[in-house]
This record gives structure tokens, C-alpha cells and sequence, in this order.
């Protein structure tokens, strides 16, 4: 069986501090909001945030702490213009832009709960250096 993906929702701790970055950062309208919850306009797989100070009733426990806990990432036509849009918002660059072999140029950033955030465009994927090959030596003492 195959299956996609069809919703991505982040715990958050602030969900006012979270909706502000995705939407004022990350440039996503918002869609729906309510109950704790608040869905993004976006193409293909949804995007929501839930209010991690209810994880209780949803799930019947509450939310882990540390560190990152994800990655998202979106796709932009020009990593270098979204680091200078993202620097001239405020947003901290942890790394980038830069060239990644596997064919994008990226940029990351941290949201309000520590979530690794990606922009990524689409580059020539790099093609590792063969080695070149010795002629034999022929010559025989």
C-alpha cells in the first residue's frame, strides 16, 4: 500500500508566537483557527499548529521537552532572497545559504519551539569527482 501524506501538525508551546512566524515569516496565510488549533493555506499537504498546553485532551498525556523535534521544509525560487527576507524580519539564519549535494541551496532558521525550518531551492544535484585513472605502468625492470 501506498501512502502520502496528507496533514503535518507541530505541538507548539505559544500558538500565538508560532502562527505569527509561519505567517509573518514563513509567509503562510492562515486557513482555519479554533480550538486550539490553527491550519496554513498551502498547495498539496496541509499544515497546522495545535496548542501543546492541550496535548491532554487530544492525546490523554502531555507534551515532551527538548530540542529540535522536526524539520519542515519549503521549497522558494531563490534561497538568497529568502535569507535577506528572512534577515530583515528578524529571523536568526542558524545556516546558509549554501549548496547541498543532494540538489538544494538552503537555508534554516528556528521557529518559536526550536523546529528546524528549511527553505530550499531546487539546484543541480553536484556530481562527485571520479577518479581519474592511472595508465598501468608498463615498463618492466
Amino acid at each position: 500500500m501506498t501512502s502520502s501524506v496528507d496533514y503535518i501538525v507541530l505541538y507548539v508551546r505559544d500558538l500565538a508566537a508560532s502562527v505569527a512566524f509561519y505567517r509573518d515569516v514563513v509567509g503562510l496565510p492562515v486557513k482555519l483557527k479554533g480550538d486550539g488549533y490553527v491550519e496554513f493555506v498551502t498547495a498539496g499537504t496541509k499544515f497546522g499548529l495545535y496548542d501543546g498546553a492541550r496535548l491532554r485532551e487530544l492525546i490523554g498525556r502531555e507534551a515532551t521537552t527538548g530540542g529540535p523535534r522536526g524539520q519542515l521544509v519549503f521549497l522558494v525560487r531563490a534561497a538568497d532572497l529568502e535569507a535577506e527576507r528572512l534577515r530583515r524580519l528578524g529571523a536568526e539564519i542558524l545556516a546558509g545559504p549554501i549548496d547541498r549535494a543532494w540538489g538544494h541551496r538552503t537555508v534554516h532558521v528556528l521557529d518559536p519551539d526550536g523546529n528546524v525550518v528549511e527553505f530550499a531551492q531546487e539546484i543541480a544535484r553536484a556530481v562527485p569527482a571520479r577518479r581519474r585513472r592511472q595508465p598501468a605502468d608498463r615498463t618492466r625492470c
